[in-house]
């Protein structure tokens, strides 16, 4: 398949809503039968569309109430101690998120802590001393509005040939 139609619309959709549903019940919901249901489902795994399933975690129940997002500045920004710094990042499962980010700074990141004072601690002992960090800025989140949402569809217009599809190598 080289582009997405309205029933790989409508199965992006379900799934992002329900990652747990049954191919019978997902085939239902999209007006398919099951079994070109299920061929579409691989197709989008296998063209990349859908990278991944898990189970969505209360961080509060977890106990991890402290959500903070922290500006990393960098010393240098060339590239072999940019990656550095990435290889690094990726290694602590306290950071969930980072991104590059334009203007002040050179990274963004969403860090999880159960308390301030474990952050405090991280921060001194484990953000400041990844390679090449000049300085950090740290914002604290004070309450969640809305997080983990489904990403929108309603840009891609099923009456048309929608988006190209990229295979893998």
């Amino acid at each position: 398949m080289e582009t997405l139609d309205r029933f790989d619309l409508a199965i992006l959709h379900e799934l992002q809503n329900d990652g747990r549903l049954t191919n019978a019940e997902l085939a239902q919901r999209v007006g398919l039968s099951a079994a070109p249901c299920w061929r579409r489902v691989r197709a989008l795994e296998e063209a990349g569309y859908i990278t991944g399933y898990r189970a969505e975690l209360n961080r509060h129940k977890i106990g991890l109430g402290v959500l903070a997002f922290v500006r990393l500045d960098a010393e240098r920004n060339s590239g072999d101690v940019l990656r550095q710094m990435e290889a690094a990042i990726q290694t602590i499962p306290e950071i969930v998120s980072c991104h590059y980010i334009s203007g002040s700074g050179t990274f963004e990141l969403q860090v999880v802590c159960p308390d301030l004072g474990e952050f405090s601690r991280f921060a001194r002992e484990v953000l400041i001393n990844l390679p090449n960090v000049k300085d950090l800025h740290t914002s604290f989140s004070l309450g969640e509005v809305k997080s983990a949402g489904v990403l929108p569809l309603g840009h891609l217009n099923t009456k048309d040939v929608v988006a190209t599809r990229t295979t893998k190598s």
